[in-house]
């Protein structure tokens, strides 16, 4: 970004994203009335630019054509140019995704879509090159060609944008508008793995070839599969995956922590960026391979993620930092890779460190990132492996690889670091939160579950307000601003991670928190007549259409965790929460079984409607060692479906009225675990043994 230039509109923006392009010879508009009355005046397309601010190709398309003044005159003279951070508006870029898709491309970011005055769309793609090739025009010949067209033959732009804007209004209502007589059973589990199973990857795990995504509600899916129904391939599959990933370049090998996705079918190669949502979910796949497999390798990568969000994601106040960028210094992967030379100069004077670093890393004169003789480090040896070749014990490996992790990581960190954007956004934050609750409960370690009341701590006092009667969401907080109505993103994830908060620390205020907001999401979301929750809120910006949310993207969808929500609270706390979600979730049954990739926090949510939760009821005091005892057993379980309730005291039983009743204390006052199942609960037990025999 030049410095030279004047700013223009951005500069007066708060989004890293935006403020990134706040030089630009371009005369950019961020999305608003300003920009939408100037289209309308001047009889002007609208050229529609998405992206997020850690988005490597963002960059690219930036440096070549919008720094790029040719261009920009381009775009000045024939358009009104808007651009807009995803992260902040994301039921723009859902509306406009669409578009790309519709004319049978991929899409992604960044997002180049043209619109007419009136905001619908006739034409789009993705990252355009600046001259003609990849099989692609140049951006300066479709900017030539949109222009001309729009004015030539505007009675044909208007006719493909109206039917652009039908096919998008029609797109979610056929693939989930339900199958009349769909019948939900308890192999829905099973026909969806199955479905997952015919993409898996049996090689390196996951799915697909190249790009490869971690597609981590598609493992739960998996994993639900092999430990409820006792399906051995399944958990294998699963477990190649995790530890394919593990070894992989996709994970930082230093710092802990997972890049975006992988660029071949062996995880080796990343897109750098980091992102927060990415590193919530595969925290929480990690723990639950645990559970089942009690595989320490998998407990070790949990720590590891949560410890590097700790470290380089978290604000001083508690809240979690959106992303971090794919470059350094303007270089994709810079901060990152290694030669042998770097490697063996931070290693100077451990000989033994060393060349055991350079086997274990897969560090080669050759590298294998992009033909710069630098290196990705990944898991290429393990240590019993190097143990035989250099004939140590594994111990001693076990020494020396440690010791070399600590010094490059601390010669790393005087590299210059990627960008890291400070967005602090309530949805993210909600995957987090719950994440790091559940990791903590489940590893027994308080200082996870202390991040995540700290995090929520900052949510609440900055994100969440009465308004109305109702706890309304702000979308996000940057730099002492908070922003933006929340989507139903926002709102779900947020009270799903308040529930995880009360599972884990027993404090009733998280309940309250997440009823309040359940409230607020069945009188916003919910539309009775098409019984279904929209992204928006029903009282905000309109928009050509108004989006429903039941596909899993990047993140699960917004509509799959509200009905987790308030599922958890028809359970918990009054059984009149679960009539919408219920619904819902029928109306998606047969669309989410016939594409598990579509639906896969989806398919875990109707599984839950179908098997009903397994509810763990701790009746004593929070305080007494013999009940933290026994949720803990329940938190080493694993029970995807559960719900654990603390009965602590009388406002414990008063918030979770719907499953209080006939819980109580020993009669000495001694700590009784219950487990109920449907409408059915076990008698009261007092041991961890007992416990866990209800469990199993």
């Amino acid at each position: 970004m030049s410095t030279e230039r004047p700013p223009n509109r951005l500069a007066r923006e708060a989004s890293p994203y935006l403020q990134q392009h706040a030089r630009n010879p371009v005369d950019w508009f961020p999305w608003g009335e300003e920009a939408l009355a100037k289209a309308k005046r001047e009889d002007k397309p609208i050229l529609l630019s998405i992206g997020y601010s850690a988005c490597h190709w963002c960059h690219v398309m930036e440096k070549e054509s919008f720094e790029d003044d040719a261009t920009a005159k381009a775009m000045n003279d024939g358009f009104v140019s808007i651009k807009v951070d995803r992260e902040e508006r994301p039921d723009l870029d859902q509306i406009y995704q669409l578009v790309v898709q519709l004319m049978g491309r991929s899409g992604g970011w960044p997002l180049t879509v043209f619109l007419t005055p009136e905001q619908k769309p006739f034409f789009g793609g993705t990252y355009f090159p600046p001259v003609e090739k990849y099989g692609m025009p140049s951006f300066t010949k479709i900017l030539g060609a949109v222009r001309e067209a729009f004015h030539a033959t505007r009675g044909e732009i208007d006719a493909q944008a109206d039917e652009l804007t039908k096919a998008i209004a029609s797109v979610g209502e056929r693939e989930t508008s339900g199958r009349a007589g769909y019948r939900l059973a308890p192999d829905l589990i099973a026909k969806a793995s199955d479905r997952l199973a015919a993409r898996f990857d049996d090689e390196h795990g996951g799915f697909g070839q190249r790009p490869k995504f971690p597609s981590t509600t598609a493992l739960d899916v998996m994993l639900r599969r092999g430990a409820l129904d006792h399906d051995g391939r399944s958990l294998s599959r699963v477990q190649l995956a995790v530890d394919h990933m593990r070894a992989g370049g996709v994970y930082d090998q230093l710092g802990g922590g997972f890049h975006r996705y992988s660029t071949d079918e062996a995880w080796l190669v990343p897109h750098f960026e980091k992102m927060l949502y990415d590193n919530a979910l595969l925290l929480r796949l990690y723990v639950d391979a645990w559970r089942v497999t009690r595989e320490e390798r998998s407990a070790r990568t949990a720590r590891e993620i949560a410890a590097y969000v700790a470290r380089e994601m978290t604000a001083t106040d508690g809240g979690f930092f959106a992303t971090q960028d794919a470059d350094s210094e303007g270089e994709e992967g810079k901060f990152f890779v290694w030669d042998a030379s770097e490697i063996r100069q931070a290693l100077a004077g451990d000989d033994e460190a060393s060349d055991l670093a350079v086997a274990r890393w897969g560090v080669t004169d050759d590298g294998n990132f992009e033909h710069t003789g630098k290196t990705v480090l990944h898991g290429a040896k393990t240590a019993s492996e190097l143990a035989v070749r250099f004939g140590i014990a594994p111990s001693r490996v076990e020494a020396a690889l440690e010791r070399a992790r600590v010094k490059l990581f601390d010669a790393r960190e005087k590299r210059v670091k990627p960008f890291r954007d400070e967005k602090v956004l309530a949805s993210w934050n909600g995957l987090m939160m719950g994440a790091l609750a559940d990791a903590g409960g489940a590893l027994g370690d308080a200082t996870m579950i202390a991040w995540a009341a700290r995090a929520f701590a900052f949510v609440e006092s900055r994100l969440l307000e009465k308004r109305g009667g109702e706890l309304r969401v702000k979308r996000l907080a940057l730099g002492g601003v908070a922003k933006g109505d929340g989507f139903l993103d926002d709102y779900a994830f947020v009270a799903d991670a308040a529930l995880d908060l009360f599972e884990a620390t027993g404090d009733t205020h998280y309940v309250a928190v997440a009823r309040a907001l359940g409230d607020t999401i069945e009188s916003r979301f919910w539309e009775d007549t098409e019984r279904a929750f929209y992204f928006s809120p029903n009282d905000g910006e309109a928009l050509i259409h108004r989006t429903k949310d039941p596909f899993d993207h990047a993140v699960p969808s917004g509509t799959s965790i509200a009905c987790k929500v308030l599922l958890r609270l028809g359970a918990v706390v009054d059984a009149k929460y679960a009539t919408h979600a219920t619904a819902q979730l029928e109306r998606l049954a047969a669309a989410a079984v016939e594409n598990p990739f579509g639906f896969g926090q989806t398919i875990g949510v109707l599984d839950r409607l179908v098997r009903g939760s397994v509810d763990v009821v701790i009746a004593g005091g929070r305080d007494d060692a013999r009940a933290v005892a026994l949720a803990a057993e329940a938190f080493r379980t694993y029970l995807p479906n559960r719900n654990i309730v603390w009965l602590s005291n009388t406002d414990a039983r008063a918030a979770c009225a719907a499953i209080a009743d006939g819980k109580d204390a020993g009669a000495d006052g001694s700590p009784r675990a219950y487990v109920c199942r449907g409408r059915t609960c076990s008698l009261p037990v007092a041991s961890v043994e007992e416990l866990a025999k209800l469990l199993a």
